[in-house]
């Protein structure tokens, strides 16, 4: 029973961790720009912390599908 509950946690973080990854290369896809050289060349700290809330909401969207709330 616990060793079931253990591969359960895996599994969804495995999966949270696809489709975070997913979320994140479209984000950067999608951008008309060089995300990379932007934050790391242009120090563009706005796109950094507009990046960061997006991929935090993404997160809590995936924790809330995985949990089931």
């Amino acid at each position: 029973m616990k060793f079931e509950k253990i591969v359960d946690a895996v599994v969804f973080a495995g999966i949270g961790l696809v489709v975070f990854g997913i979320a994140f290369w479209l984000m950067t896809k999608l951008a008309p720009f060089s995300v990379k050289k932007e934050i790391e060349e242009d120090q563009n700290t706005a796109l950094a912390v507009i990046m960061a809330g997006v991929l935090i909401g993404i997160s809590l969207i995936i924790a809330a599908a995985i949990s089931g709330g």
